[in-house]
């Protein structure tokens, strides 16, 4: 199964191309905002690989939940590499391919969604390896989030951003945990080369960002309230 990824869900963005069981991949600088940047490094790793888009069986974006920009940047990017290949897409969720980095059993993610709130979705492997989601993904404020019962290993920016109050909310219950994980392309392309083989691709039009919240920014009103500046 030959499947190029895009993940720019933040702002550590990255390409990868999965080909005969071999992986390359590359970090995108300025992934969050320069498309030309995603463009020259899905070109270079084709290039390096010795493929051309017509050889691949799918493209896979991380379709989130991060940055708005950065969702609507990777998606962009895989429809139009989908389209003008005759290629199908996977939409692999962000937070699937994060927990899909920790060697666990049972994986809760979660990631600073800003905004006071994150973005969190729990995991268990399947016989294959691969995180099968339990619950979520979610949008909560940390003080809200609940934690199902049993032990679990925890990855993602909102330990970084909240560790006392996600402390508090997990109660001793956590095995492990790695705040400085983000989400990558290798997983991307190795979930989205799954779903390949399960038949869970979409046509490029309809390939979406997986937003989970619909609001980018609090308005003037919002902040002053919150004490901040208009």
């Amino acid at each position: 199964m030959n499947v190029l990824s895009i993940e720019t869900a933040t702002e550590h963005g990255s390409v990868a191309l999965l080909a005969g069981g071999a992986l390359l991949s590359r970090r995108i600088h300025g992934a969050a905002n320069h498309s030309e940047a995603v463009l020259r490094d899905v070109r270079a790793v084709l290039a390096e690989a010795g493929f051309a888009a017509t050889q691949l069986d799918a493209v896979a974006f991380g379709a989130g939940p991060g940055a708005f920009t950065g969702l609507r940047l990777g998606c962009g990017v895989a429809q139009g590499i989908a389209l003008g290949a005759d290629l199908g897409v996977a939409a692999v969720c962000s937070l699937q391919a994060l927990a899909l980095q920790v060697p666990a059993p049972r994986v809760l993610v979660a990631t600073d969604a800003r905004m006071g709130e994150m973005y969190h979705a729990t995991y268990e492997l399947d016989g294959d390896g691969l995180p099968v989601a339990l619950n979520g993904p979610c949008c909560d404020a940390p003080g809200a989030f609940e934690l199902p019962p049993g032990d679990w290993f925890a990855a993602g920016s909102a330990f970084a951003a909240w560790p006392e109050e996600l402390e508090a909310r997990t109660l001793g219950r956590l095995t492990g945990c790695r705040p400085d994980l983000v989400p990558r392309a290798d997983e991307v392309a190795r979930l989205g080369a799954a779903m390949a083989l399960r038949k869970e691709l979409v046509a490029a039009e309809y390939a979406l960002p997986l937003y989970v919240r619909d609001k980018v920014a609090f308005t003037t009103a919002e902040r002053l309230a919150r004490g901040g500046r208009a």
